[in-house]
């Protein structure tokens, strides 16, 4: 099966292959670093991680390009308030958001650039959209001029009053169209900012991208990803610049969005204050299962963020590191190293469905529980390591999972050892489950059924 992905552009699947078959391009829409990085803001890394590795095994070399952007107003707010330069600020955070992302499992990209890096790009893609006439200046700052381009609003599909009525537009007696948008800004000499044709200013967040993208990507990009949130009006914006900017070039051939995390029902955000930020989370729950928590759902589709969400993400690993742990080691002879199973990448293959790859991944691990020969064995311990790679996952010794924490590692292993006898009884495999209650007893842990289920203690 070829690769379909979603193409937020057309409104369906597509089947997708690079416009050059010698180098895969993306670029994912990074973090504005001026405060920690909320779970929500996690989800695009883990699923778009999994997508790059994807897209290597299927094509080869891939360029991937996840910003950083440096400079922004509220960056400027922050480092106003504790009295230091924004690089404080910046630095800080950024180095923060990969060291969280890294916990989660989520690889660097190829190419990490930073918006006050690309200052002269920024600049030279303004004055050419100026020269083209789809920019003006006027009081110190540069805009775009919506009207100027046809197709403003095909990647939202909103017409240009929905525009206005659903973003924050600024009303300034500088703007010829109230849905114009900046591109540069005048700064005080409080504010950072840097030289231009226009004066000493700073960009705004649009053109970043568009900048950051041409630069190490080029004209056209196979694959531009982020959150939904930013369809209108920041990818909307980047579209209608860069195309201006290059002579009506596409922009990217293929746009992927990934759905918002809820929280209890409604949409966490910083503004509502009902955040989740990923550095506190990882103090308290095991990364991996925040990354299993984040693969749980369709990427498209939203998904809400809750203590049982984790809670279950850990019981499930629970039970498949305990089939690797009873699996055994591999030999060392070639036999049962991690080979990702067809099953797993079919599902990938199918606009990343992480859930059909997560059930194929306890499919395997059951099928492992109940393997009679030690060939079949080895071999499902092969694919069950195989799966896991493919999702980010397993990739731990089951020992070190479950020795997770502080002192709670026999307990987590005994909570597994219950799971994994209730799934053996529930298929019917009673010789699998009266194992598990004699191996049990032996260490001194009694099983209690009761209405609720099946309760432990020891002895």
């Amino acid at each position: 099966m070829a690769l379909h992905l979603y193409n937020s552009l057309t409104r369906r699947a597509e089947p997708f292959a690079p416009q050059d078959p010698g180098r895969t391009t993306m670029y994912v829409c990074g973090p504005t670093v001026y405060n920690y990085a909320h779970i929500g803001n996690a989800r695009g890394p883990v699923v778009f991680g999994v997508l790059a590795d994807l897209l290597r095994r299927r094509f080869g070399r891939l360029d991937y390009a996840r910003n950083i952007t440096d400079v922004d107003d509220k960056i400027n707010a922050a480092a106003r308030e504790q009295g230091v330069p924004i690089s404080t600020i910046t630095d800080r955070f950024a180095a923060i958001y990969r060291e969280d992302m890294g916990a989660l499992g989520v690889k660097p990209p190829d190419i990490e650039p930073e918006a006050t890096g690309h200052i002269p790009h920024i600049v030279a893609m303004i004055e050419r959209l100026i020269a083209s006439g789809h920019a003006y200046a006027a009081d110190g700052h540069v805009l775009f001029s919506v009207a100027s381009f046809g197709g403003y609003g095909k990647l939202s599909r909103r017409d240009a009053d929905e525009m206005l009525a659903g973003a924050r537009v600024e009303v300034a007696p500088y703007k010829r169209d109230p849905g114009d948008f900046v591109l540069w800004k005048p700064s005080t000499d409080d504010l950072p900012g840097w030289d231009s044709p226009w004066g000493r200013g700073r960009p705004g967040w649009h053109i970043e991208c568009s900048a950051m993208a041409a630069a190490h990507l080029g004209e056209t990009i196979d694959i531009h990803a982020g959150g939904v949130d930013l369809q209108f009006p920041h990818h909307e914006n980047e579209i209608a610049q860069s195309e201006c900017a290059h002579g009506g070039a596409p922009f990217a051939r293929f746009w992927l969005h990934n759905g918002m995390l809820t929280f209890s029902g409604a949409k966490m955000s910083k503004s509502l204050g009902n955040i989740e930020k990923v550095h506190d989370l990882l103090q308290v729950h095991p990364a991996e299962a925040l990354r299993y928590a984040l693969l749980s759902a369709h990427y498209r589709q939203p998904l809400d963020w809750s203590d049982a969400l984790i809670e279950q993400s850990v019981r499930t690993l629970d039970r498949l590191y305990g089939t690797l742990r009873d699996l055994g080691a591999v030999d060392g002879d070639g036999d049962g190293e991690p080979t990702i199973p067809a099953s797993i990448e079919a599902a990938l293959d199918d606009d990343l469905n992480t859930p059909q790859a997560l059930a194929e991944l306890s499919r395997i691990a059951g099928e492992a529980r109940k393997a009679g020969t030690a060939e079949e064995r080895t071999r499902l311990r092969g694919e069950l390591l195989g799966a896991g790679f493919a999702l980010g996952l397993l990739q731990q010794d089951p020992a070190a999972w479950f020795a997770r924490g502080s002192g709670d590692g026999d307990d987590a292993r005994i909570q597994a050892l219950v799971d994994e006898r209730n799934a053996a009884k529930q298929s019917r495999d009673f010789a699998r489950a009266d194992a598990i209650r004699d191996e049990l007893a032996g260490e001194g842990v009694l099983l209690e059924d009761t209405a609720q289920g099946v309760r432990w203690r020891r002895a």
